[in-house]
């Protein structure tokens, strides 16, 4: 029994020493776990709060500034942006600068100082469902505080103790869900799926395939051959490309025909940004080879950055309700800007000159990856 113990120790020292000895293993399996425990704990934040709103007041009275003034203090609207024009209100919330847009009408103040209903316009977008709904609630909560405290306020003053028959002030917010009216979570999620699909294909699958080449020795087979390193690297490339783009078109297909997902704008724009993001997708994964020595490094290495990416894109939980240390990681995320598109263009109907932003990110981060993934990859040829 005892030598059998032995034994056991013996082999469970030697993979530990094996696990170890190669520094970038070690890194993968303590420091990188623990990163991302601490990144995607507050990442993934389902509270709903700090909703970009903008605040489109055209009374521009002291009631609608109290108003408007108690709609910021409960903590769930963020001001982003203050109008009188209600176009450019819609204007924001159809670009993705607000999530939700109050609309005080002229008038406002007048309705009162005279009693019964103050109608006050709230427009959310309804691609996030979950948010929609508790924004929707705490929109109401907030006309019924505020209506609570104007019947205290009137029934305080010594006028209105006089003429006994002043009406009841009450605001009434008529609510309007807007790109997805049913708030169906199918309608908000395909978007997603679709760039969370492509990432997993072209990065995981072209960095295993190569990494798989260096670890069975082919690649050097292939440098005796009159194959220059670029047109092995983009022979490498192109399959995975078209087959990520292959992706985009059968999960749109599928999303419209079982889940009625809306396709109102333009499928040019859409793959003209899917062909962007693949290239920032492949070049990740080739950068992941040209860092791995092995099969397993290479799936592990592609997943470690995976998750980040991920949950750091705004798939699952609204980039706004994410902490404000963690906000700029977001904006090094190509995934981010992809789903920004898809949602966009799938949801809203958006063109090309509705997401500048997000196309000169794709480009610049596709061009940034790719180029030093294939410097890395003609090094290590060389």
């Amino acid at each position: 029994m005892q030598a059998i113990a032995l034994m056991l120790w013996a082999v469970m020292a030697k993979e530990v020493r094996q696990a170890f000895r190669d520094r970038r293993m070690a890194m993968i399996l303590l420091v990188a776990p623990l990163l991302q425990l601490v990144v995607l704990g507050y990442a993934v934040d389902l509270d709903v709060d700090h909703i970009p709103t903008v605040i489109c007041d055209q009374d521009r009275t002291p009631a609608s500034r109290e108003l408007t003034e108690a709609v910021l203090a409960e903590g769930t609207f963020d001001l982003v942006a203050s109008t009188t024009n209600p176009a450019e209100a819609m204007a924001d919330l159809t670009s993705g600068r607000a999530a939700a847009a109050w609309i005080v009408p002229r008038g406002f103040e007048v309705d009162v100082s005279r009693g019964g209903a103050a109608s006050v316009q709230v427009l959310l977008d309804g691609a996030d469902p979950n948010r929609s709904q508790i924004a929707s609630a705490v929109a109401q909560q907030t006309a019924m505080n505020r209506s609570i405290r104007l019947l205290l306020q009137q029934t305080s003053t010594a006028a209105a103790a006089r003429q006994g028959t002043a009406g009841i002030p009450r605001i009434s917010p008529v609510v309007r869900i807007l790109y997805n009216p049913r708030l169906r979570s199918a309608v908000y999620m395909v978007p997603g799926l679709a760039a969370t699909v492509v990432l997993i294909v072209t990065t995981i699958v072209t960095a295993m395939g190569i990494a798989r080449e260096k670890e069975m020795g082919t690649m050097e087979q292939l440098l005796v051959t009159p194959l220059r390193p670029w047109v092995l690297l983009v022979g490498k490339c192109l399959p995975f490309a078209a087959v990520g783009l292959i992706e985009v078109a059968a999960i749109l297909a599928i999303g419209t025909w079982l889940f009625d997902v809306p396709i109102r704008g333009s499928l040019v724009v859409v793959f003209a940004a899917a062909s962007l993001y693949v290239m920032s997708t492949l070049g990740t994964g080739v950068f992941i080879s040209t860092v791995s020595s092995s099969q397993q490094q290479a799936i592990l290495g592609g997943f470690l950055f995976l998750m980040p990416a991920i949950l750091l894109s705004g798939f699952m939980t609204p980039i706004e309700g994410m902490p404000a240390w963690i906000r700029p990681l977001t904006y090094i995320n190509p995934v981010r800007y992809f789903v920004e598109v898809l949602r966009s263009v799938l949801l809203k109907g958006s063109g090309f000159s509705d997401l500048v932003f997000q196309f000169v990110a794709l480009a610049c981060f596709g061009t940034i990856i790719l180029g030093i993934s294939t410097l890395r990859f003609k090094k290590q040829l060389g």
